[in-house]
């Protein structure tokens, strides 16, 4: 599925080619079964010069779909296209895998009215959340094919795009957006979520805090930076983060906001900057808290917080060791172990899946998967 900020790219774009005039075809893949090389949620558009932003998952069906949103441009209502992929669509790209694609091509055209574009825009780009629901079955879900509904993350309907009768089925079908975490099909009607941006704060500017903070803004998260030193802590270091504070990290973490969707981890330099960190991060009310270090740093850690009055419940929350075990050992390893299972976390509850040899197997919690060669690879970071 897209991530939010493609998403929101695209449709900044769609926007722009509206308010100049041109055309273009809103096109996303809204269902999937079986093996296919992309799943619900990707989305492309697509330009009158036969250019796009964006991809269906490329190969035969995305030229197809392409196709077919051309001619829908100069004349056509939105439709839904099936694919699949059999000797037909797949068999020059190697995805002969039984699978089947359904489609929604949209097409845009001066003067039409764009108020879901522009709602769906406003929510993406205040970070919230939202679930598109695009009917796939008209007769199970009493509403015309190809019918889009925009609902905000409370479930409030923002805007239609197509037949706007009744919604009882769409909104009798929709879960919680904390239930809702992937795309699903129910009674007629899938449901394309877009979960909120969560804000990652990271205490510790060194090599692992800035190899983090680049993976996870291109994941989504808005990173924030904690340091008691500027040299570590500036604009120049750290230019996708969304907010740089820099001062005695006690008085700090203090006062920060840390909300129930925020992810807060901690790779400062040492040990008693970890322990002093994770004393005031504790026993907040954030969704994920993790920390870097060897097994023996992390007891000692815990021992000591034990002895401030931190109770066994609250230290049962924290990540430690953090990050995947994937047997990391350079700082970009590191870094891809940890932002592997934020986004597990944030996208799963957690319910991530770490392959070993060629077992497949779920994820245990961050203090059962402790690799002793990361761990002494991250010590020496």
């Amino acid at each position: 599925m897209s991530g939010q900020h493609e998403m929101r790219t695209l449709i900044e774009k769609l926007l722009k080619a509206h308010r100049e005039g041109g055309p273009v075809a809103y096109t996303a893949l809204v269902e999937t079964r079986g093996s296919t090389p992309q799943k619900a949620g990707a989305a492309m558009l697509v330009f009158p010069d036969g250019s796009q932003a964006g991809t269906l998952g490329g190969g035969c069906v995305e030229a197809e779909v392409k196709r077919r949103a051309l001619e829908l441009l100069a004349d056509g209502r939105p439709q839904l296209l099936s694919f699949q992929l059999d000797h037909d669509y797949g068999w020059d790209d190697g995805l002969i895998c039984g699978g089947r694609m359904l489609m929604l091509v949209d097409p845009i055209r001066p003067g039409d009215d764009v108020t879901y574009y522009e709602e769906l825009d406003r929510l993406l780009q205040g970070a919230r959340g939202a679930t598109q629901a695009v009917v796939i079955d008209a007769e199970r879900a009493g509403l015309a094919d190809a019918t889009c509904v925009l609902l905000d993350e409370s479930g409030t309907p923002l805007a239609v795009r197509g037949d706007g009768g009744g919604l009882d089925a769409v909104l009798s079908h929709l879960r919680p957006l904390v239930e809702r975490p992937r795309p699903y099909v129910d009674a007629g009607v899938s449901y394309l979520p877009h979960l909120p941006r969560c804000r990652l704060i990271i205490v510790g500017g060194g090599h692992v805090g800035a190899s983090v903070a680049e993976l996870a803004r291109q994941v989504d998260f808005d990173v924030w930076i904690v340091d008691d030193r500027e040299e570590y802590c500036n604009p120049d270091r750290f230019p996708q983060a969304e907010k740089l504070i820099c001062g005695n990290m006690e008085d700090v973490l203090t006062e920060i906001d840390v909300t129930p969707d925020t992810f807060c981890i901690i790779v400062t330099r040492g040990h008693n900057h970890d322990e002093t960190a994770l004393l005031h991060l504790a026993e907040r009310p954030a969704r994920y808290i993790g920390m870097i270090g060897s097994k023996r740093k992390i007891r000692l850690i815990f021992d000591d917080l034990r002895r401030s009055g931190i109770s066994d419940e609250v230290l049962e929350r924290v990540h430690a060791p953090i990050g995947f075990d994937i047997g990391s050992q350079t700082v970009p390893e590191i870094a891809v172990s940890i932002v592997a299972e934020l986004i597990s976390h944030r996208n799963l509850g957690g319910a991530g899946e770490t392959v070993v040899g060629c077992e497949t197997r779920f994820a245990a919690s961050g203090s059962q998967r402790k690799g002793a060669e990361r761990q002494r690879a991250a010590e020496k970071s």
